[in-house]
């Protein structure tokens, strides 16, 4: 069983510690208690500030922890809420990334050492100060709320800050843009770990949604910081802004500078994938959440992620699925709940 240890911060948002450790505990739990199934927890979840002390959120509110930081030997996963803001003073004068970080130093050694020590660091909204503070983002990718990411290119230009994703998965840190990110980023984590169905039921226990992963758009298609080949990068995006389209390779190499058959082959040595079987991968995956969370016809959703042949698209659905579109909607969409 993995141990999620989940700090609370000086001046915090509480909902971005608190939903996270009632998603962990609620993994295996809730969904099995409300269908009379024995219980099967997947995290062990213990809370934490810098010295174990009452943290105070603002004049509404304070959070106990059960542990000081020094006392939380070997997490498997360390999730570190966001910030917070003070309101007041944000009207008086602009917002200062620093101030969180200034709030809430002495927990950024404790970052550093759970981090050497093979923890793998989740982040909600500004809580990525802290990680970025700590060195652990340096040359990686990683998401703010979009309307906080300039500040955060001032604060930490060695961080590669993509505010149109809500979750970006750079290996050994997960971030999350934007307050309820945090659920967005606990459940990604539960599907990590012990997969999708386990988490859908987790997320439909608690009457929410399952991950979106952009802020401004609608896939299920994470970002991995998987190379750092940064043609193909700019070919990645340009492929998940236009998915649904039809689109032109050789276009895309141009635009990214390369020759078709060069751009073909650094494709495939960066992601693994064929630039096609790179775009019908993001397809279906898109297809997948619109089938769990919408009630549109095969045929529309097909037509929505780029298929217009619907025999095609069930065909290419149920090769890479495992399961025809209409049968994986019946096992995860929301009527089969």
């Amino acid at each position: 069983m993995r141990t999620v240890a989940i700090l609370f911060l000086d001046g915090g948002l509480a909902s971005t510690a608190v939903q996270p450790l009632e998603i962990f505990k609620s993994a295996g739990t809730l969904w099995n208690c409300l269908n009379r199934q024995p219980l099967e927890t997947c995290f062990e979840v213990v809370t934490a500030s810098h010295d174990g002390a009452p943290v105070t959120i603002n004049r509404h509110m304070s959070l106990t922890p059960e542990a000081a930081a020094d006392a939380i030997e070997r997490p498997d996963i360390v999730f570190v809420p966001a910030g917070g803001a003070d309101f007041d003073e944000m009207l008086r004068q602009p917002y200062d990334p620093r101030q969180v970080i200034a709030r809430n130093a002495a927990v950024v050694p404790h970052l550093r050492r759970w981090h050497a020590q093979g923890a793998l660091i989740a982040t909600g909204c500004s809580g990525a100060l802290l990680a970025a503070a700590a060195g652990l983002l340096d040359g990686k990718r990683a998401t703010a709320h979009w309307g906080l990411a300039s500040l955060y290119r001032e604060a930490f230009p060695a961080v590669e800050w993509h505010e149109e994703y809500l979750v970006v998965d750079a290996g050994d840190v997960v971030s999350g843009g934007g307050v309820n990110a945090a659920a967005d980023v606990s459940l990604y984590l539960v599907e990590k770990y012990h997969g999708h169905e386990l988490a859908l039921r987790t997320a439909r226990s608690l009457c929410i949604e399952m991950p979106r992963t952009w802020q401004n758009s609608f896939t299920h298609f994470e970002l991995r910081a998987s190379h750092s080949d940064e043609p193909v990068l700019a070919a990645e995006h340009l492929i998940r802004i236009h998915f649904a389209e039809e689109l032109r390779f050789n276009e895309i190499a141009q635009r990214v500078g390369m020759s078709s058959r060069n751009f073909a082959r650094r494709f495939k040595d960066a992601t693994g994938d064929t630039p096609l079987t790179y775009l019908h991968g993001l397809r279906i995956a898109v297809a997948k959440q619109m089938l769990e969370t919408m009630p549109n016809s095969v045929a529309e959703i097909g037509q929505r992620v780029g298929y217009d042949d619907v025999a095609f698209f069930r065909q290419l659905f149920q090769r890479r699925a495992g399961v025809t579109p209409s049968d994986y909607r019946r096992r995860f969409g929301r009527v089969a709940a």
